[in-house]
């Protein structure tokens, strides 16, 4: 590719990649505009270069043998879709308030990049919470004693507050009837 020629999205996705694999976040920032967005489905948003390199500095703190590999990026004119795989440990620094655990993760995930003129202008995030929740100790295990324990105490509370609901709509149906 010559000088003035501009880098695919695909291309672009890849060395965004890369980039955050070598943990070289001034790199990450050189392909980004300056009011980057980052929408982490699960999490949040990130709005601008600051706020988008702080997220990677704390995961990059929690995780510190993280990696992000890339199975397949496909793309056209401004868009790639990058669909990945994330592993390390979590044993650094808090991740979003949580402190480690030492836990593995292994998290399958997508991001929908909208490239314009060879930089990331928006990014959309996917993967499952749940998932991560699960595999850093967050809630537990599925299927275990406390998973089923957790999700008991969740539907009795939802009962609880559906039959509160009711008698309270029924209670003030009854006051406007006499």
């Amino acid at each position: 590719m010559s000088s003035s020629e501009t880098a695919s999205p695909q291309e672009v996705a890849a060395a965004l990649f890369a980039a955050l694999n070598a943990r070289d976040l001034d790199a990450v920032a050189a392909l980004q505009h300056d009011d980057v967005f980052d929408h982490f489905v699960v999490i949040g948003d990130y709005r601008g270069k600051p706020a988008v390199r702080a997220f990677f500095e704390e995961l990059f703190g929690a995780l510190p043998d993280g990696r992000l590999d890339v199975v397949r990026i496909t793309g056209d004119a401004e868009y790639a879709t990058v669909q990945w795989r994330a592993t390390g440990r979590f044993t650094g620094a808090p991740f979003q308030g949580v402190h480690a655990t030492g836990r593995p993760i292994d998290l399958e995930g997508a991001d929908v990049m909208h490239i314009v003129d060879g930089r990331l202008k928006d990014n959309t995030i996917y993967y499952d919470g749940l998932k991560f929740a699960r595999q850093i100790g967050l809630l537990p295990t599925e299927k275990t004693m406390a998973d089923k324990a957790l999700m008991g105490g969740f539907n009795l509370k939802t009962d609880a507050a559906s039959g509160v609901a009711s008698l309270l709509s029924r209670a003030k149906t009854g006051a406007r009837s006499t």
